[in-house]
């Protein structure tokens, strides 16, 4: 019968042990909502003035920071670039001998063209962030055409009315964890 209640507190005390780890730790949550090649991320962010927390909010719903990633779509990298994308970018932004190749497979240069093109979406979209995350992924056309014709005012808070499904659910994920990673990492 003692052990019985031994087996009881013991397991008591395990449930409270658990709780306070899950109630009142950042490391559980750093561990679940990791962000890799922060120097890389730091570096870029800075060199075009784009928040570091939403590129790393797009590579974690991109990719989860896996290298060498291609879409069933073709798009390439940690940040997910569609290869004409990446040729206008190499071209706009004088990238020079960089390669679709080095897009995939080297996170730094993934980055960095990601945040370039991140801070070109922020100019065309009046530095409007969610239609900036809303274009990164269904396209500045589209996106465009949405707001002028008043399919999507371009606010978060009537992100439903976006017309593609997969670019409301898109943007919903990055601000989510954009969000995460402000709270968990406030300097990043």
């Amino acid at each position: 019968m003692r052990w019985l209640i031994r087996k009881r507190v013991l397991l008591l005390l395990l449930i409270g042990l658990i709780g306070v780890l899950f109630l009142n730790s950042n490391w559980l949550a750093r561990m679940m909502y990791p962000i890799e090649f922060k120097e890389d991320i730091r570096a870029s962010a800075s060199n075009y003035g784009v928040d570091p927390h939403l590129i790393a909010a797009i590579i974690r719903t991109e990719t989860n920071y896996s290298t060498g990633q291609v879409s069933k779509k073709g798009a390439l990298g940690l940040m997910q670039i569609m290869p004409d994308t990446a040729d206008w970018i190499f071209q706009k932004a004088d990238f020079k001998n960089v390669t679709e190749d080095m897009l995939q497979n080297r996170p730094d240069v993934s980055i960095e063209v990601g945040a370039w093109y991140l801070q070109s979406l922020h100019k065309q979209f009046d530095q409007n962030t969610v239609a900036v995350i809303a274009a990164y992924n269904a396209g500045p056309g589209n996106v465009r055409k949405w707001l002028d014709s008043g399919k999507w005012d371009g606010k978060l808070d009537t992100a439903d009315q976006i017309p593609y499904g997969e670019t409301r659910h898109y943007v919903q994920r990055v601000i989510y964890y954009y969000n995460k990673y402000k709270d968990l990492y406030p300097i990043l």
